[in-house]
């Protein structure tokens, strides 16, 4: 795979999965490991740059990722240990997270392990613990202001655990100054209630237009999304299915997004058109993961055929 259309910077997490007997049973996630999956399996070439643990539990992060078509060329072994996420669902399918951090090998990036991101073009996407934790968040923030620089389309998931990245003002501070390298913003309506408690979800996709995103979405759960472009307001539907639980859903948007906006070139100046589809297709490809247990994204002939 050695002209991947996408590069995704960030964590690889093992998600300690509660079972209805109360066991924990452990599943290769973590937002950016679960979008490089979701755009293989949807057919685009995607490389990953994690740190990877060499660790018995970073072994598995590394073996799903291989055995899924990523390419993991640039990705570091790490010494230090994975990072660990425990999550339970609730009754509806709601997943609920509760991280173990410190010192593990997912937050230790030093520019030279991010410098080959630079020698590429097509979409950058990165977010969640990786653009707000430190060492490594300031280095990747300086990363996706190069990248943008050098043309490179940047696409940006916050992807916001409050009880790790600070106060509500500090995580919107740090997130802001993202959104101002990033062509694609994407964000749940969670996301957005955290960190603008005061403000319409609509007048948030509009800031961060205003801050230089071309596209700036939010995910709504059974709701659909809204999409603010320079056309103004998308909104679309989401399809009904019996939800299994929700994790991964948003990545797998993600996914499906960026998948669909790849076959229409690289970006970032997509047709309306363009934008609607990929947007569709995004909550078609979320459907179908809330049908499954864990963060387990369709392949592309998966996805239910359009009807209209």
């Amino acid at each position: 795979m050695s002209a991947a259309a996408v590069t995704v910077i960030g964590e690889a997490v093992v998600d300690l999965v509660e079972g209805p007997d109360g066991r924990l049973t452990a599943h290769p996630g973590g937002s950016p490991l679960n979008v490089a999956v979701g755009l293989v399996r949807l057919g685009v070439p995607t490389r990953l740059l994690a740190r990877l643990s060499t660790a018995p539990f970073g072994r598995r992060l590394r073996e799903h990722a291989e055995a899924n078509g990523v390419d993991l060329t640039y990705a570091v072994a790490a010494p230090e240990p994975a990072t660990l996420a425990v999550v339970t669902t609730s009754d509806d399918g709601a997943a609920a997270y509760d991280f173990y951090v410190d010192g593990t090998a997912d937050w230790q990036w030093q520019p030279a392990e991010l410098a080959a991101v630079l020698h590429h073009q097509g979409i950058l996407h990165t977010g969640s613990l990786s653009v707000f934790l430190h060492p490594g968040a300031g280095h990747i923030g300086d990363t996706l202001r190069a990248a943008r620089e050098r043309g490179m389309t940047v696409s940006l998931d916050p992807n916001i655990r409050p009880a790790l990245v600070g106060t509500a003002h500090q995580a919107r501070t740090r997130l802001e100054q993202l959104v101002g390298h990033a062509h694609v913003v994407k964000a749940s309506e969670e996301d957005i209630s955290w960190l603008y408690p005061e403000d319409r979800l609509e007048d948030v996709l509009r800031g961060w237009r205003d801050l230089g995103t071309v596209l700036a979405i939010a995910t709504l759960g059974p709701r659909g999304a809204v999409a603010a472009t320079g056309a103004g307001l998308l909104r679309q539907p989401a399809p009904a299915v019996d939800v299994v639980d929700t994790i991964g859903a948003g990545d797998a948007f993600t996914a499906g997004l960026l998948s669909e906006l790849c076959r229409r070139g690289s970006g970032p100046s997509w047709q309306d058109d363009d934008v609607a589809t990929a947007v569709r297709f995004a909550t078609e490809v979320a459907a179908v993961t809330c049908t499954r247990a864990g963060a387990d994204p369709p392949h592309r002939h998966q996805v239910p055929p359009r009807t209209s």
